[in-house]
Order: structure tokens, then C-alpha cells, then sequence
């Protein structure tokens, strides 16, 4: 028996203009969340780059090429419902942020890890009022409260449109500084390519595995996905 796929059934995917935002139709006809939620969006970029996903398919729908859509049925059946729980989830990160664990050697890694990850250390302490520890190795190490509470307080200030693309940030990268600099519309690729110096060193030193080159390329595309849907949400 063959797969049932979903085929596309409209003609033309508009934006309007609906109580509260701005929402996709197509032929008229509303867009809903899995969860049956209407998708309604508080910026116009954003509608009109969810409503060009569901233009851009074909006979057969690929959700997978709808990764603003899947962002957006994401906040609105998975974190609004329990923002507060998603915050403080992603506020943990600082007590053990990538960026605290540097290697004891070789040498070079320890300087490619200090020359990355240090600024941005110092950025931290400098615009969110927090100053994390760094130590050697994978044991634990205690944070700084001030830093903790300060990096709480950033995260909970955040709306639930806001925590879906620091979601995003955190998890692939490891590091809500990094998150929070993604958030702070720092480059992008330079931070990517910052929370990835441990591994680059590794594929230098033992050859690139096929498999998990792969798994790196999704990755960082869905990271660079994230910051176009919040350069969308932001953009009004």
C-alpha cells in the first residue's frame, strides 16, 4: 500500500490582515497549526514568508521545505502554551554554556577556543550583565549567581515568538551565549562556526565522517534558518 501524502488543493497563499496579526490563507481558506490553531502571526514579513512556503509547493506537499511554517506551528502549539517552562529550560544552559569548557591541549586547540570563545565571554558580561567562570575538562563548574540570575532574566524577558528562534540557537549550538548573541543579531556564521571548534578540530585531525558530515550540514542550516525567521518576526 502506498504512502498518503498530503497534495496541494489551493491556487494562490495570501496574507491578511486578522485580529492580532497577520495570518496565510489559501483560496481563503485559514492555515492551522497541527493543534488546529489558526496561524496567526504578529508580523507581516513573517506571514509573507510562511504563505511563500505554501506557494513554492508542488502537487505533493513537503513539509520539510517549510521550515518558517514548522516555526511557526512550533510557537504556537508547543511554546505558547508553556513559555515560562521553555525559558527556564533554556536559561539552564548557562551553568553549563560550551563556552566555560576548554580543552587542557594541544595547544592550538586551546587557542582557537580562546580566540572564538573568549569575546564572547566578554560580550556576555558586558551587555547581559553576566560573567561566566571557565575551567578545564567535562567536570562541572559552579556559575557565578549574579550570571545566572542575570542570563534568566534576559531569557524570561523574551516573547514566545522570540524563545522559538533562541530554541533553535541554544540547542544546536550548545551555548546560550551564543544563543543570546544570535539573538542580539551578531553574525551568524561567525557563531556557528564558533560553536563548532571543537569538532572542526576533530575532522582535522581524523579525517571527515560522511554520515556525520551530513547531520552538520541540517544543522546548520536549521541554525541559519533561525535567524532568518527572526529577522522576519522583527522586521514588522
Amino acid at each position: 500500500m502506498s504512502e498518503w501524502k498530503a497534495r496541494r488543493f489551493w491556487t494562490a497563499a495570501t496574507v491578511e490582515e486578522v485580529a492580532g496579526g497577520y495570518t496565510v490563507r489559501l483560496d481563503g481558506r485559514p492555515v492551522k497549526s497541527p493543534s488546529k490553531t489558526e496561524l496567526i502571526m504578529p508580523s507581516r514579513a513573517l506571514a509573507g514568508g510562511v504563505a511563500a512556503e505554501w506557494d513554492a509547493q508542488a502537487e505533493v506537499i513537503d513539509p520539510l521545505s517549510m521550515p518558517l511554517t514548522r516555526a511557526v506551528n512550533s510557537t504556537l502549539d508547543k511554546v505558547m502554551p508553556q513559555a515560562e517552562a521553555v525559558a527556564a529550560h533554556l536559561a539552564e544552559y548557562g551553568g553549563s554554556d560550551l563556552l566555560s569548557y576548554r580543552a587542557a591541549g594541544p595547544a592550538e586547540l586551546v587557542a582557537r577556543q580562546c580566540a572564538a570563545w573568549d569575546p564572547m565571554l566578554d560580550w556576555a558580561a558586558e551587555a547581559l550583565g553576566a560573567r561566566l567562570a571557565v575551567t578545564e575538562g567535562v567536570m562541572p563548574a559552579a556559575q557565578p549567581a549574579n550570571a545566572t540570575e542575570a542570563l534568566h532574566a534576559r531569557v524570561a524577558a523574551l516573547s514566545a515568538w522570540e524563545l522559538t528562534a533562541l530554541s533553535e540557537f541554544v540547542t544546536l549550538s550548545g551555548s546560550l551565549v551564543l544563543g543570546l548573541a544570535a539573538m542580539a543579531e551578531q553574525d551568524i556564521e561567525t557563531l556557528w562556526r564558533a560553536s563548532r571548534i571543537d569538532e572542526d578540530w576533530q575532522i582535522e585531525q581524523w579525517g571527515p565522517d560522511e554520515e556525520e558530515q551530513k547531520l552538520t550540514a541540517s544543522r546548520r542550516a536549521a541554525f541559519l534558518q533561525a535567524a532568518r525567521y527572526l529577522e522576519l518576526l522583527r522586521a514588522g
